[in-house]
């Protein structure tokens, strides 16, 4: 029963590659022509399965989703994904920004003396 338990444990991780292509497709209303262009554009780097297909995890169909909610309002598939890391990045900035202030009050913010 171990591998049932790893198998089910997959579902609930977010990074795990359970959609093929043209399943990813079909849940974003899209085209694997467009999800080969998001990848080529380094937006998302699906992992690859023993037989050489693209697998795509949940959090890869959320970024795909995100682009094509920007291209459908008619940014470039190149600027989009741009506009997504670069979404991310801030993201990222602003968690660390507030991770230090919380360290630096928690502090009380004099320093050692």
């Amino acid at each position: 029963m171990p591998a049932e338990n790893s198998t089910a444990g997959n579902l609930d991780d977010d990074d795990y590659p359970a959609y093929t292509m043209g399943r990813a497709a079909a849940v974003l209303g899209t085209t694997p022509a467009f999800l080969r262009a998001i990848g080529e554009a380094k937006l998302i780097t699906p992992l690859r399965s023993e037989g050489g297909h693209r697998r795509y995890s949940r959090h890869q169909l959320r970024v795909a989703a995100r682009a094509r909610e920007l291209v459908d309002q008619g940014t470039p598939v190149e600027t989009a994904c741009r506009i997504i890391l670069l979404e991310d990045q801030l993201e990222g900035t602003l968690r660390l920004n507030e991770e230090m202030r919380r360290k630096l009050d928690g502090s009380g913010g004099n320093g050692r003396s």
